[in-house]
């Protein structure tokens, strides 16, 4: 065994109990995958880098990119108003989670609790978004401060749906996933996917219906890869231009969302190192944990999926992030020595 290999297996046990699992990274000198278990623990296919896992909040990155793609094709204005009460918030703030808007939408909670150790999301209904927004005040001045909401990224995959005339999942296929050759990722949960599990028991598919922006999407291992590699190489992945081009450079782009606000990418977060910065997002449902990171000044892409649902003592998205960050910490070592 490598040493990469070994290190992919490290993040591998990190997941704890036994799950399916997959681990890849992309580096200049090449891939590495490593995959674990079955679809199903009682008796599914050996999983492989096209298994598809739930990837939970990983989600609200291919909304952004969604977002920066209508964006450039002139759909939608990134300061583009949400139709909230009050302070007036955009789209880039929805993006951003620098909406002030709550972390769930007023409501939710009265539905989840019979499926709260299942499908939390899966009782509250489309058509109860907009009014539930219609009643909610955002709790601080847009743009000034970062929130992390659900309510904000599903409301953004809503309205970015309702302007194409189409649903999130379709809206999304068009116009991100199929140009970009990600054959494997979808937000339809009735496609075969490994099994979720929560401390060892299986759990239906993930639903989230009023909300799918904010954590309905499914992925494989091969895919997330291309995803990032495509983040990081636009003009490759988009030989011929046009605007998904410009939203894979456009959703990465720091920007300042609001007087004295932070400078922040569509969706993703980010931690400065010295001469590089890593982009990370991490996902969860009750059933799957998912990480997906890169570093574009070195090109170093990891992604880390398991079919476990995440623990107050998991260490499976830590590990991921931490081999993400050694690997570019590394690259930038052998390009100082090469300079």
């Amino acid at each position: 065994m490598s040493g990469l290999d070994r290190r992919l297996s490290a993040v591998a046990d990190a997941a704890g109990l036994p799950a399916g699992i997959a681990v890849a990274v992309r580096v200049p000198g090449g891939d590495a995958t490593l995959c674990r278990g079955t679809t199903d623990r009682r008796g599914g296919a050996p999983v492989t880098d096209r298994t598809r896992f739930e990837v939970g909040s990983v989600s609200k990155t291919f909304t952004a990119l969604l977002l920066a793609e209508m964006a450039a094709r002139g759909d939608v204005a990134l300061d583009d108003p949400a139709g909230t009460r009050g302070h007036r918030v955009t789209l880039e703030h929805l993006a951003t989670h620098t909406s002030g808007l709550p972390r769930l939408p007023p409501g939710l909670l009265r539905t989840a609790w019979r499926s709260w150790y299942t499908n939390p999301y899966g009782r509250y209904p489309p058509e109860r978004l907009l009014p539930a927004l219609a009643r909610t005040r955002v709790r601080r001045e847009p743009g000034t401060r970062v929130h992390y909401s659900n309510f904000g990224v599903g409301l953004l995959g809503r309205l970015l749906a309702e302007e194409a005339g189409t649903d999130y999942g379709t809206l999304l296929t068009a116009r991100v996933l199929d140009p970009l050759g990600l054959r494997d990722t979808t937000a339809d949960r009735s496609l075969p996917q490994a099994v979720g599990h929560r401390h060892g028991r299986p759990l239906p598919p993930w639903d989230i219906p009023a909300l799918p922006g904010a954590g309905a999407v499914r992925s494989s291992a091969a895919d997330l890869l291309r995803y990032l590699a495509a983040l990081t190489g636009p003009d490759a992945a988009v030989p011929g231009g046009g605007p998904l081009r410009a939203a894979l450079r456009e959703v990465v782009r720091p920007r300042v969302t609001g007087p004295g606000g932070p400078a922040l990418p569509l969706a993703w977060s980010t931690r400065e190192r010295p001469g590089h910065v890593l982009y990370h997002h991490s996902g969860g449902t009750r059933g799957s944990t998912a990480f997906a990171g890169f570093c574009p000044e070195h090109g170093v892409h990891v992604v880390a999926l398991a079919a476990t649902g995440p623990t107050l003592r998991g260490r499976f998205i830590q590990s991921a992030y931490l081999l993400l960050r050694s690997l570019a910490a590394e690259a930038a070592e052998r390009t100082g020595e090469r300079g």
